[in-house]
């Protein structure tokens, strides 16, 4: 995934830093300069990382701190703002209305997978209950209609196009007027792929936008791009009226800090990333949670939505209870991996587990990790109900696994890797015994009026005693403010597996 490796330097930065056993102006210094070396590497631009690493020193002045205060707590958080800081320009994107028709027009360099990120942005409003509809305005590529005409047909969106006219404003024009008619919300310009040095194709450009009078420019940006996205973002900006950034294949090897560049340049808020070539591959850009992620700090409100989105409404309270209980058997874990299957990329999901790094997922194994998921799922369908029921990982004798090996034509090494992995999940597992889940209702309520009080009812009793008890948890509290996207007592709450639906 791209930025797991930054993700994973920062982390370290910030471990080794927690490992040191006083916070001195050196050990700070160290810390600073792992991060700084890890944004340079990731091709974010070099103004940036400086003017945040003075930042992080201003904030941060270890003299003036009082002895009481936790300096690595606070020098994470530090960390953790300036890097929402560079992502945040502080200003949201206009969000289109439904029943209003609005006109959303997608600019970006060639090859950057502006004309799959249009369908992806059609199918997902698509999704929620708007009506899109597709125009395809580049008549520089060859094959761009066909692509837009078999995505939009794949997808069941109306589109419109021209294999004779080569005036894209005009197409444009008549496109969205098309469309207007047939009183679709929300209506998508693809436009041709643009090179910063290409002025005639900018002017073309500007062309489009007065002729179709768009409520958004989204200016879509291939995360490989690397220390020219800075130049790159701002020739756009010049030119159009950028209002929204999506970053596309965030699922490639690249090192993508050039995304957190374009940011910076266009001044405009990433909305959506892709995260892969498949229409579902696409997900809203939240700062905070996707910092949190990158830290690996996960993002529990991030996973709770997607545990609604895939589990059938009545199956929640079941597994919320079975997590509180901390009983893990393998017919749990088949469940699981059948949901995370459904939830879509898995490092994705992972990302969003606190203590997960988007790192562990290795870069280009997404494929193959799906594939081990289908293998052991396969080699559980060989599995008894009583082995497939039992938490004791002992039932599991030679002969079992042997049976198990041959009915699902896999080798004996492969189920005893499965039954690893099994133990390894049944200990993640155990650790959320004794949480206890709010009840929907409850939800509102708590994140109004929440305090250490509320959360001791909340937390398991040895994870409170981890925290040091009643005033470690006050404490914790106190020094979370803006932390981790938890800065709301309904964010805290998320984070504990409640909110509200």
């Amino acid at each position: 995934m791209v930025l797991a490796q930054l993700g994973g330097s920062i982390s370290r930065a910030l471990q080794q830093m927690s490992n040191a056993t006083i916070i001195d102006e050196k050990v700070l210094n160290e810390c600073l300069n792992e991060i700084t070396r890890a944004l340079l590497q990731a091709d974010v631009q070099f103004k940036l990382v400086r003017d945040m690493t003075t930042n992080i020193k201003k904030i941060v002045n270890l003299d003036d701190l009082a002895a009481g205060h936790n300096k690595r707590r606070i020098i994470q958080q530090a960390v953790f703002n300036e890097l929402c800081k560079i992502l945040d320009p502080g200003k949201p994107s206009f969000t289109p209305k439904k029943g209003k028709p609005s006109v959303v027009m997608f600019v970006g360099l060639q090859g950057s997978g502006k004309t799959t990120t249009c369908t992806k942005y059609a199918y997902y409003h698509q999704k929620k209950g708007w009506k899109p509809a597709l125009v395809c305005a580049d008549t520089f590529r060859a094959g761009a209609f066909d692509q837009l005409k078999q995505n939009a047909t794949k997808a069941k969106i109306p589109f419109y196009g021209s294999y004779t006219e080569s005036d894209p404003v005009r197409i444009a024009a008549e496109g969205v007027e098309t469309f207007k008619k047939e009183n679709c919300d929300l209506i998508i310009v693809d436009t041709s792929g643009r090179h910063k040095q290409e002025a005639a194709l900018f002017e073309e450009m500007r062309q489009v936008s007065e002729a179709t009078e768009p409520d958004l420019v989204i200016f879509v940006m291939d995360s490989s791009i690397g220390q020219a996205a800075f130049d790159q973002a701002q020739a756009f900006k010049q030119s159009v009226a950028v209002g929204a950034v999506i970053v596309t294949k965030m699922d490639g090897h690249a090192k993508g800090g050039g995304a957190l560049s374009a940011v910076a340049a266009t001044k405009s808020p990433v909305i959506f990333i892709g995260t892969g070539e498949h229409m579902d591959e696409f997900e809203v850009f939240d700062v905070k949670p996707f910092v949190s992620r990158l830290l690996g700090m996960g993002d529990w409100s991030g996973f709770m939505d997607k545990i609604h989105e895939v589990v059938p409404m009545d199956q929640q309270p079941e597994l919320l209870q079975k997590l509180s209980e901390g009983h893990f058997t393998l017919r749990i874990m088949y469940e699981q991996f059948q949901n995370i299957l459904k939830m879509g990329p898995i490092g994705q999901v992972f990302s969003m587990l606190p203590g997960f790094s988007a790192e562990l997922m290795p870069k280009g194994r997404e494929k193959e990790s799906r594939a081990k998921i289908k293998r052991y799922m396969t080699m559980m369908d060989s599995m008894t109900n009583e082995e497939l029921d039992s938490s004791n990982p002992k039932l599991m004798t030679e002969s079992r696994i042997m049976r198990i090996a041959r009915g699902s034509g896999r080798q004996v090494h492969e189920v005893m890797e499965m039954m690893e992995e099994y133990k390894r999940l049944a200990k993640i597992w155990s650790k959320m015994k004794g949480l206890k889940i709010p009840k929907k209702g409850e939800m509102s309520a708590l994140s109004r009026n929440m305090n250490a009080q509320h959360m001791s009812k909340v937390l398991p009793p040895q994870m409170l005693k981890q925290i040091g008890g009643m005033g470690g948890l006050q404490n914790l509290m106190k020094q979370m403010g803006g932390m981790g996207g938890m800065g709301s007592a309904k964010d805290m709450m998320g984070m504990f597996g409640g909110g509200d639906k």
